[in-house]
This record gives C-alpha cells, structure tokens and sequence, in this order.
C-alpha cells in the first residue's frame, strides 16, 4: 500500500473515532474521498434495503435514488458480494448512467454481521481510472466503515 493510500486510510479513521453517528460518519469520509482522490466525480454510498441499494451520503451531482440489487455495478457488487472495478462503464452490461460523464468505477461491498450491508461507489470520468492497488487501499478504507456499523 502507498504512503498516499496509507494517509487516506488514517484520516478515515481519525474522521469515524468515537463518532456514534453512522450518517455523518458516511459523509464525511465521502466528502474525504471526493476531495483526497484526483480524477473522480462521485463517491459515496449506498444503503441496502431488502433488494434495492438506497442513496446515502455522498459528494458530486446528484444520483440515482435507488439501484434495484438485479442492475447496473452498485448491485453487481452487492448481489455478488464482491469489489467491482469496471474500466468502462459504458460497456458493463445493466449499467444505470446516473452522471453521463463516469467512465470507470469502482464498487467496494460493506458488511455488517457477515451480510452486505451497503457498497462504497466511486467514479470517474475517466475510463480505466482504478488499478488493483485502489481496489485494495478503497477495501481497506472500506473495512474502516465497517468497524463502525
């Protein structure tokens, strides 16, 4: 892991101590990865409910309210449980546009009790923007989350 994703990883943490707020420990880590990260225009995440993904803090433009679990790469990730890194969103087949101009994207599911309990998504508007070291530095910031839920 690089001292950069180290940094971020920290400042997480720091941002969550002893906060028992689980909505305001959600934003402000997004508004700490919306504007730590270079080259991104959303990040934030999203709750499930049953089998709909519901919109919960975030930092960009507004965003699709509710991502059925059965669509696009927020529900791949949590359907499938597993960290969706999507080079071209464009190409991934159910890909819901909420912003026209994401290229790439990557989805990191968040557990509670062994179950998904929500994604942290992030996008780009640049295609092949995530690398395997952001899926893993954004997976550990992501067990950061999960510590506090």
């Amino acid at each position: 892991m690089q001292k950069y994703d180290e940094n971020l990883i920290t400042a997480a943490r720091e941002l969550v101590r002893g906060v028992p707020h689980l909505i305001a420990n959600l934003a402000n880590v997004a508004a700490l990865i919306y504007n730590e990260t270079e080259n991104i225009n959303w990040a934030g995440f999203y709750l499930l409910k049953g089998e709909t993904l519901v919109l919960g803090p975030f930092q960009g433009k507004p965003a699709c309210i509710e991502i059925p679990i059965s669509r696009g790469v927020c529900g791949a990730a949590a359907r499938e449980d597993r960290v969706m890194s999507v080079n071209d969103v464009h190409s991934f087949p159910g890909h819901i546009a909420c912003d026209p101009d994401s290229r790439s994207e990557l989805v990191i599911p968040l557990h509670k009790d062994g179950k998904v309990f929500g994604v942290l998504d992030i996008d780009s508007p640049v295609k092949d923007r995530f690398t395997d070291e952001d899926s893993r530095a954004f997976s550990a910031l992501a067990a950061v989350i999960e510590e506090i839920l």
